[in-house]
């Protein structure tokens, strides 16, 4: 299977988890889904006020320079240990 297709098998996979993971976890699940779609972060840091899209933006931005492919890897890697 192509590192695209393990990627979306683990996309797929992580809507079915066994148990919600934890708020960390999930700010990273969401950083490496949003760098290996999309790159490196855009836009400007959104607010301190504004909690969530904040939290959502540094989980994201903590990743700039990693490679779209590494991240699949990474959230692909999780994913499957999250499933257990």
């Amino acid at each position: 299977m192509s590192l695209q297709e393990q990627f979306e098998q683990a996309l797929a996979d992580s809507k079915t988890l066994p148990e919600r993971p934890d708020n960390l976890t999930l700010l990273k699940i969401y950083g490496l889904f949003k760098q290996a779609s999309s790159g490196d972060a855009t836009g400007e840091q959104p607010a301190m006020t504004d909690f969530v899209a904040r939290a959502k933006w540094d989980a994201w931005n903590n990743l700039q320079g990693t490679s779209q492919d590494d991240a699949k890897q990474q959230y692909i890697d999780l994913v499957n240990d999250l499933k257990g």
